[in-house]
């Protein structure tokens, strides 16, 4: 099974590897359109000018995230799906066998620091995807972090670790989630992902529209499946 898999993940790179090599280069579009003169766009300019007024985020890079190629971002949340979902297969294939190795008990640096730091990790990591729209920072980060502090806890406190399923009921929520807001901005003006919510007074917390619900979910859903992966590589259940 572990060896079809295997075939399946590299013939699926070769196929990938070998469109983008038979797909023009890099620019070439670029300068095809450079003769035109007329209908060139520059947009760095664009947004950068007008992502505040039209999304009401005061960070640019997460409207341009978000709201302007936010299909590409649903599909970046769909390739970390389906790598923790190849690993867990490519794991837990056949009958588990039991290490007859007793578990060196974690030091008491370790073990100290997963009591405190734990719950301050989760905090930061949380700051960090709810003020996305705001300052550097988002989702992807945010659930990085939370899921460190998760690593914390299977190195030092391996009486607190989570259980998969939690993992796996909030990763499939969030996701959920996010993908129902995009069909929300489908239904409403007719394109995905659309900024539909009131955008409120910029530089304020409560203001970009659907950007900090999106990162919110982002960040729980990047935050469990890397939480999951790192609790497989763990060999915990």
């Amino acid at each position: 099974m572990r060896r079809a898999l295997s075939l399946i993940v590299l013939l699926v790179l070769a196929v990938g590897l070998a469109s983008a090599l038979r797909g023009p280069s890099v620019g070439a579009e670029a300068q095809g359109a450079g003769a035109i003169g007329d209908n060139q766009v520059n947009f760095g300019r664009s947004y950068t000018s007008g992502a505040l007024e039209e999304t009401g985020a005061a960070n640019v890079v997460s409207s341009v995230l978000v709201v302007y190629r936010g299909l590409d971002t649903l599909g970046e949340v769909t390739v970390l799906f389906i790598a923790a979902t190849g690993l867990a297969a490519m794991l837990h294939t056949g009958k588990r066998r039991r290490s007859q190795r007793k578990a060196v008990q974690a030091s008491l640096i370790v073990f100290t620091g997963c009591r405190f730091l734990f719950p301050l990790i989760l905090l930061f990591g949380a700051y960090i995807f709810v003020h996305g729209h705001l300052t550097p920072g988002g989702g992807f980060q945010g659930g990085a972090i939370v899921a460190s502090g998760f690593l914390l806890t299977y190195l030092g406190c391996r009486e607190r670790q989570p259980g998969k399923d939690k993992f796996n009921v909030v990763e499939s929520l969030s996701g959920l989630a996010f993908v129902l807001i995009g069909l929300a901005g489908l239904v409403v003006g007719g394109s995905f992902l659309l900024n539909f919510l009131p955008q409120g007074s910029p530089y304020a917390l409560l203001s970009a529209g659907i950007m900090p619900v999106v990162y919110l979910l982002i960040g729980l859903k990047v935050g469990s499946e890397l939480g999951g992966i790192v609790g497989d590589l763990s060999g915990a259940r």
